[in-house]
């Protein structure tokens, strides 16, 4: 037991004995990790309306600056597919058509939103990630991917649109489809092609090769043998096509041509301001989802600080925007793949970004090779699978009114922007508990007590209404618990238990039993729930 319990505390090391026990295991993950994040961050920086550099930018200052002084062991800070719609409508907004000025005056409002999360992480409110309603925010990511998608698929197919809007957007895909570059579309095809079937191989050996790779080592050749280097035009079923240097990504001769500083100028308008804002709170809302997704997956179950965390990636999105770079989050997916190919510690965040670094100062020339198109075909699948027909099944079998407010935030995010599609998310969640009976009063006021009882047992009682607009005094109460008791979790004097209170519980059942603790809960079953699923809401039968 003392060597397991040795053994244990080992792969809790960190600084530089983490290093030096782990840095064969968390070298290969920053590098595997590195090879994922390199094409997302050139296709993220082209889809925000960035120059491709931005994202190499984030993603090095991620890794080498924030990595270190996070408060997560195994996430990887860089730019993320979630934000990409904000960057590109602040450099819109605010360029007014001048895309330089635009990305400038874009810079300064991601500057000031990493300050905005610094004194998140100061004031102790990373606790806050845990306010949102599930539905509102899964609402939140299919809206972005539903627009992601919109605005990639053309260019995957060669075409410039001549819409502005999602929903328009997506209108015109059939007119693209028929308009398409068969160069360009061919490798667009082709990459989305890879990135949806490598998942499927059933070899071992081929699905250990990361998708994203693999597109660039076909896109590369593919578009040196179809010419996209040099401009000409072509003769295809008797139509002829424009094919120029354009349709390949961009990058300046050094590093250091490619920063570019912040304008503040306008930092004050009410547009920056509202930037300021987004940036802010949908970053940190995907950031901290990110970060407890990720411990879930820890094989060492350790516990990020979610404040310390915020903290950091706020100050690694100060130093990305003041040099010209995108704005920084956790980013899952390549989180997920940090922890599957066995990342230890913080230190493979830090090679992830030391590779990106390397390579793109080393060998500029052989990302100029890279097809925009590949990029492209990344995104669109990303897109289609944060807005898959899966998420929107699966909410509505929790519940009708969870699938409505999903939908409605989906549909006000599209029409509007994200900040009212969020805040029509969460108050309809707080319209439909107030309609099924939760006093007004307990909205934000949990009312929970806990009894200490004999024989290693103890009672919390939760009263009135369990929310997710009240669950914090909640979970400060069961976080308070010591570990190892038999629990017993009474809720039958809640009138209304949501849909993301009764998710927030389950997960807490999980945590605290596999610590040795029991947990069970009682009084709920007289409550009206909204479907079979565990996790529905529930409200006292009329």
């Amino acid at each position: 037991m003392a060597t397991r319990a040795n053994e244990s505390l080992e792969l809790h090391l960190d600084g530089v004995k983490g290093l030096k026990q782990n840095f064969k295991s968390d070298l290969l993950s920053g590098f595997l990790v590195f090879l994922i994040a390199l094409p997302l961050c050139l296709g993220i920086s082209a889809a925000s309306g960035f120059p491709p550099i931005a994202g190499i930018l984030t993603a090095a200052v991620g890794g080498l600056v924030v990595g270190p002084l996070a408060g997560s062991a195994l996430t990887i800070k860089g730019p993320a597919a979630g934000l990409i719609v904000i960057a590109l409508g602040a450099v819109e907004a605010l360029g007014q058509g001048d895309a330089m000025r635009g990305y400038q005056l874009a810079l300064a409002t991601i500057v000031v939103a990493g300050a905005l999360q610094v004194v998140f992480g100061l004031f102790e409110l990373g606790r806050f990630g845990d306010f949102f309603p599930s539905a509102a925010v899964h609402g939140m990511l299919a809206a972005i991917g539903i627009i992601i998608f919109s605005k990639q698929i053309h260019s995957l197919l060669g075409v410039k649109p001549h819409a502005k809007e999602p929903l328009e957007l997506l209108a015109e895909v059939p007119n693209s489809l028929a308009a398409m570059n068969p160069s360009i579309a061919f490798i667009g095809f082709v990459s989305l092609a890879i990135i949806c079937l490598m998942p499927r191989l059933k070899s071992p050996l081929l699905r250990r090769f990361p998708a994203p790779l693999v597109v660039l080592l076909v896109a590369i050749p593919l578009g040196m043998l179809l010419g996209l280097g040099q401009e000409h035009v072509y003769l295809f079923m008797g139509r002829e096509y424009a094919v120029d240097r354009n349709f390949l990504v961009t990058l300046p001769g050094n590093l250091l041509e490619g920063i570019t500083f912040p304008d503040f100028s306008q930092i004050l308008s009410p547009v920056s301001l509202q930037y300021v804002i987004m940036f802010a709170l949908v970053g940190t809302i995907e950031s901290l989802l990110t970060v407890k997704a990720t411990d879930g997956l820890d094989p060492h179950h350790r516990k990020a600080d979610m404040n310390k965390d915020l903290l950091a990636v706020g100050i690694g999105n100060v130093i990305a925007g003041c040099i010209g770079g995108l704005p920084m989050i956790s980013e899952v997916v390549r989180s997920s793949a940090n922890v599957n190919n066995g990342a230890k510690t913080r230190w493979a965040n830090f090679f992830h970004g030391f590779f990106i670094l390397a390579f793109v100062a080393l060998i500029p020339s052989l990302l100029q090779r890279i097809p925009v198109a590949a990029l492209s075909a990344m995104l669109v699948f990303t897109g289609y699978r944060l807005a898959a027909p899966a998420h929107f099944i699966g909410t509505y079998k929790i519940g009708t009114e969870q699938a409505f407010i999903f939908g409605t935030t989906v549909i006000v995010t599209l029409a509007t922007d994200l900040l009212l599609g969020v805040a029509a998310g969460v108050a309809l969640e707080l319209l439909i508990v107030l309609i099924a009976g939760a006093p007004l009063s307990s909205l934000f006021k949990a009312d929970v007590t806990v009894e200490m009882k004999q024989d290693n047992r103890i009672k919390v009682a939760i009263r009135r209404a369990a929310l997710f607009s009240n669950y914090l005094r909640t979970k400060e109460a069961l976080e308070a618990l010591p570990a190892g008791k038999s629990l017993l979790v009474d809720l039958s004097a809640a009138r209304v238990v949501d849909h993301t209170f009764m998710e927030y519980l389950l997960h807490f059942k999980s945590e605290y039993e596999r610590q040795g603790g029991k947990v069970r809960y009682t009084g709920i079953e007289g409550h009206k729930a909204a479907s079979t699923h565990p996790a529905a809401m529930r409200r006292v039968a009329q």
